[in-house]
């Protein structure tokens, strides 16, 4: 699964991702961090919306242990119930400052003590947490296995990949909210560098626009892009620092050859 997209430079301005006066702005992770240990409704909100986004990660991540797709769900629910549970962020340590690290470590854990206990699980246990499509994670598995990858690799790709397809959803409703959404459908294959047979003049036409109009929708649609996935990482540290780390990270994730 390739992804060629405008990543956000680390040298961009903040943006969205400052607050007045240039202050980092207080994001999810930092929230959940802040609060860890307490009985806060903001942080498990915070939380939810975090393995909501990055659920796919961790199923891929347990998958990769040896796990039969029936089993990987279990335990997937199983991993979020407990992640979910106030008690179990204690282990977050304000030194860490990367919701993308905490959740890999967690993950591997969850899997040792679940190995070592090999108790008899009852399948399903009839909770449910996470909306987890099985089928379309599986298609999605199955194909990144023809590209064999460390453990730790899949889950980053995997993170990667969910980051990018929030931001993907987040432009395409705001496109629909302004009744544009047939044009986002018609430029969204200039988001990515290559976009095939696709030309300026032959969408221009098309759409009734210039060539000069048309560069100019695109450039906005990919700027904007570029801020959705810009601001989706910045939900997931707690300082500029680890913002810039992240944003090189990504972009080495889906760097050409």
């Amino acid at each position: 699964m390739l992804y060629t997209v405008p990543m956000p430079s680390v040298n961009e301005p903040m943006g969205r991702s400052s607050g007045p006066g240039g202050q980092f702005v207080t994001t999810q992770w930092s929230v959940i961090v802040a609060a860890r240990g307490s009985d806060s409704p903001r942080a498990r909100e915070a939380l939810e919306a975090l393995c909501r986004t990055y659920w796919y990660p961790v199923y891929a991540l347990v998958r990769h242990s040896g796990h039969t797709p029936e089993d990987a769900q279990d335990l997937t629910q199983e991993f979020f119930a407990r992640l979910l549970d106030r008690n179990y962020l204690s282990a977050v340590q304000r030194s860490k400052g990367k919701f993308r690290w905490f959740l890999r470590c967690a993950v591997k854990r969850f899997l040792l003590k679940e190995r070592e206990r090999a108790m008899a699980r009852k399948r399903g246990g009839g909770l449910t947490f996470i909306s987890i499509d099985v089928q379309r994670a599986e298609d999605r598995y199955r194909f990144e296995l023809a590209e064999p990858k460390a453990p730790d690799c899949l889950f980053d790709r995997a993170w990667g990949i969910a980051l990018i397809e929030k931001a993907h959803a987040l432009l395409r409703e705001e496109y629909v909210m302004e009744g544009k959404g047939d044009l986002y459908e018609r430029l969204k294959v200039f988001i990515s560098a290559d976009s095939g047979d696709a030309t300026y003049a032959a969408l221009g036409r098309t759409l009734h626009m210039t060539d000069g109009a048309l560069k100019v929708a695109v450039h906005r649609l990919r700027r904007r892009f570029r801020e959705l996935l810009r601001e989706q990482v910045v939900q997931t540290v707690q300082r500029p620092e680890d913002l810039d780390d992240e944003l090189q990270h990504l972009r080495a994730l889906f760097a050409r050859g």
